[in-house]
């Protein structure tokens, strides 16, 4: 009896060739998944939670809770069921320009944006 031969490829011999996709099969299911907890969905949702009551929660009420304390402020839980989160990205990028005229205009960045989106969004699937 001979042994089959163990090379399946040009150019390598068979545990050379098994190293090579093992290594590859690793490299893409490492890319199919977050590369750090902070890329994970639930932390999107604590860094806009975060975004908001840095610039937001002086005058808005920014949780399931409490009430806002501008008379003219709604609480962000009612600002979810008036305008769809996915809808606010634009003013968000732009600056929101409020109906009352001591609300600062507030420009954030991309990644501020989306993580903005994903609370509100959290926010609006909790009520």
């Amino acid at each position: 009896m001979t042994a089959p031969a163990q090379t399946w490829s040009a150019g390598g011999n068979w545990r050379s060739n098994l190293k090579l996709t093992n290594a590859l099969a690793v490299i893409v299911v490492a890319h199919a998944l977050p590369a750090t907890a902070a890329d994970a969905p639930g932390h999107a949702v604590q860094q806009g939670q975060t975004i908001l009551e840095a610039n937001c929660s002086r005058c808005h009420a920014i949780g399931h809770d409490g009430s806002s304390t501008h008379p003219q402020a709604p609480p962000f839980r009612e600002v979810v069921t008036r305008y769809d989160p996915s809808d606010l990205a634009e003013a968000l990028a732009e600056g929101i320009v409020s109906g009352h005229p001591d609300m600062p205009q507030f420009v954030f960045q991309p990644g501020e944006i989306d993580a903005i989106i994903r609370y509100l969004r959290d926010l609006k699937s909790k009520l």
